[in-house]
Order: structure tokens, then sequence, then C-alpha cells
């Protein structure tokens, strides 16, 4: 039972380093274009204007470009967000997501 659990804890990790891989951008890039980002998200993608505001940094490559690919799309309906996504291109939104993926991430509770 116990080696069970071991196997698929382990698959379950290796799933998720799998799939945050996944994501092909330039960090450097990245980077470049989050000069903008940094308004609300903070410079390190870690601290939010007002604490209303998502961490970035640290977040799954993956993840992160779904969710600039919903709000570009409508999928995800926020104003500021559908408004900042509108003028990237897919290469960009992959180096946003590289770019904060590659970020060390701070815990906290968000108000």
């Amino acid at each position: 039972m116990k080696t069970q659990l071991a196997l698929a804890l382990a698959a379950f990790v290796l799933a998720g380093q799998a799939s945050a891989m996944g994501v092909k951008g330039n960090a450097a890039a990245g980077k470049q274009k989050a000069v903008v980002c940094a308004a609300c998200h903070g410079a390190d993608g870690n601290k939010t204007l007002d604490n209303t505001y998502p961490k970035l940094a640290g977040q799954y490559p993956d993840y992160l470009l779904k969710v600039l690919k919903d709000y570009k799309s409508g999928k995800r309906n926020n104003a500021v967000m559908a408004g900042q996504v509108q003028a990237l291109s897919e290469a960009d939104m992959a180096n946003l997501a590289v770019y904060f993926g590659s970020l060390p991430g701070q815990m906290g509770v968000v108000k």
C-alpha cells in the first residue's frame, strides 16, 4: 500500500514538472515585456499593488500561458487584463509565462 502511494505521488510530481516545462519561450524577452506588468503585479511578480492582484512569480508557465490566452479570447473576463493582452502575440505570452514561472514565488495570504 505504501509503495503504491509513493508511486502515485512520484507520478503526480513528475507530471507537474513535465507540464511546467511544456511552454517554449524566452525568459529574457519575457522580462522585457513584463515591465508593464509591474504596475499591478510587482517588478518581481510577488508584490502586488494592493493585495488584490495575483502573484505571478513561481506559477507554472503552462498555467500562466493558458490564463493569458483566456483573457485574450474573452474566456476570462477582466477589463484591465483584456486590454493588456490584446497586443500580445503567442510568442509574447509564452515568453511572459516562462519569465514569471522562472522567478521564485513567495507564499502569502491574499486579503
